[in-house]
């Protein structure tokens, strides 16, 4: 099941992330990323309580850059794959899917395809490697090791609109 889109305003969040390069599909790849974000977590002694995601920097289908990441306000030492950043305030397109992941490429498909109707521009920016976003997510409301049964498991969806009349906004 997918929610009607809707746009919001969002405020900017600090984050640290497992940054990789992969090819879809990636599932397999997820976890250890996830494993070593919160090992980063746990050697800070600081507990993970923010929001948990999935964010796109680069799209050149099927090769994606993304970062496995977890908002919070604490600082944590960087090794590896680890990044700090920021979740970039502003206007974003929302909705909500309830289910398996497996489905969450045909939602994310039918929510680009409603923006495109509405005539909603996303913020980004054509490069030679790709299209890079300012901030495209997958947010984890639950996981698999909370919520065992994938047809209950809930995802949202949000996408940073370019600022004001289709200009894109600086990307980082």
């Amino acid at each position: 099941m997918l929610t009607l889109p809707e746009i919001i305003e969002f405020q900017a969040r600090k984050y640290v992330a497992t940054r990789l390069s992969v090819v879809i599909p990636f599932d397999n790849e997820v976890d250890p990323a996830f494993d070593e974000l919160w090992n980063a977590f746990a050697r800070a002694g600081v507990e993970p309580d923010g929001i948990e995601f999935i964010k796109f920097n680069l799209i050149d289908m099927p090769r994606l850059e993304i970062e496995v990441g977890m908002t919070t306000d604490s600082t944590l030492p960087l090794s590896g794959r680890l990044v700090h950043g920021e979740l970039p305030s502003g206007r974003y397109v929302r909705s909500t899917y309830t289910g398996s992941y497996d489905g969450l490429y045909d939602a994310t498909a039918m929510l680009i395809g409603w923006a495109k109707e509405k005539g909603i521009k996303w913020d980004v920016m054509p490069t030679e490697e790709g299209d890079l976003f300012a901030c495209r997510l997958e947010i984890h409301e639950n996981n698999p090791s909370i919520e065992p049964d994938p047809s209950r498991l809930v995802t949202t969806l949000m996408i940073k609109m370019a600022d004001g009349e289709g200009r894109v906004s600086a990307i980082s």
